[in-house]
């Protein structure tokens, strides 16, 4: 194993500004959209109230859903000695609380972070990964999945997603309203300015996903960076990210159906094929994500950039 942080995780400062800069675009994409909805006297702040108390619950209950959603239990330091005596090692360095452990029975090679906040956090792996890598790469795995708790971007997310969540619901609204009697009779002028409103609609909520799935890209850089860091060894994460990827084509249709719920959060998507590695993928692609971490390698072992 390489060398390691005793400090709290360094933060690539070029994703950074682009996780930020990708925010920023989101707010003034849906203050324009705001102000449109104004002008044509949508009650937007009871919409945005009311997606609110729903995106307040979620955020809270995150955790609880995913674990439940996936199948994911809790496990002790005695049921589960190696991965808690890892985290115990990852959490010092990084100097954040120790997350709670859980363990998935499934055949996917994967794992995931979630939780509003270091102190609520849950890191989990599934049975099928520990199958299939070595212990130095187990580790560096929770070691990405440890970043995402220290850089906090589960909560970045959290926000970006309650704009997705507004636009999603006033369409759903939108199209009731036009399916039952918006777009006739003596209602016909309303019902134009409620077929634009929605066409203004779906065009921001296309446009909020392609921000969102950007920034949930930069996130996974951010913690294969960080991990590779607080490991101190970007070729086992590199090589754990190739054979999580090379397995998923190999894995049954049935198991992969049980965790898309959480397909967001896992450090691979659990679907099978290449077409995941696109603008529509909440993840970058792998093969780019293991040049960057091989990079990190040389750097690391030659001090060079």
């Amino acid at each position: 194993m390489g060398t390691f942080s005793t400090r709290p995780i360094p933060r690539d400062s070029g994703l950074v500004k682009r996780m930020y800069f990708t925010m920023f675009m989101l707010g003034v994409l849906y203050a324009i959209f705001g102000v449109v909805l104004w002008g044509f006297g949508v009650p937007i702040g009871f919409i945005g109230a009311l997606v609110g108390v729903m995106a307040v619950i979620q955020f809270f209950m995150s955790d609880r859903i995913v674990l439940w959603s996936t199948g994911a239990k809790i496990v002790s330091p005695q049921e589960e000695p190696e991965l808690h005596a890892m985290i115990d090692r990852l959490a010092s360095r990084a100097q954040v609380p120790k997350p709670r452990l859980a363990v998935m029975k499934n055949s996917i090679p994967n794992a995931f972070a979630t939780g509003r906040n270091p102190n609520n956090a849950v890191v989990a792996v599934t049975t099928g990964l520990r199958q299939r890598v070595t212990g130095d790469e187990l580790e560096a795995v929770l070691a990405h999945e440890l970043a995402h708790v220290a850089n906090r971007d589960i909560r970045i997310l959290s926000i970006a997603n309650f704009f997705v969540m507004v636009t999603s619901f006033l369409m759903t609204i939108l199209f009731w309203n036009m399916l039952f009697g918006g777009m006739g009779g003596r209602r016909s002028n309303q019902g134009g300015a409620i077929m634009l409103v929605y066409l203004i609609t779906m065009v921001v909520y296309f446009l909020g996903q392609l921000l969102v799935l950007a920034l949930t890209r930069y996130r996974e850089y951010g913690a294969d960076h960080g991990g590779a860091v607080l490991s101190g060894n970007p070729r086992a994460l590199a090589a754990a990210l190739q054979k999580i990827s090379g397995s998923m084509g190999r894995i049954p249709k049935d198991d992969l159906r049980k965790v898309q719920t959480a397909n967001a959060f896992m450090i691979i998507p659990a679907v099978a094929g290449e077409g995941m590695q696109n603008l529509f993928s909440t993840h970058p692609p792998v093969e780019e994500r293991i040049r960057r971490l091989r990079e990190m390698e040389h750097q690391m072992r030659y001090g060079v950039r």
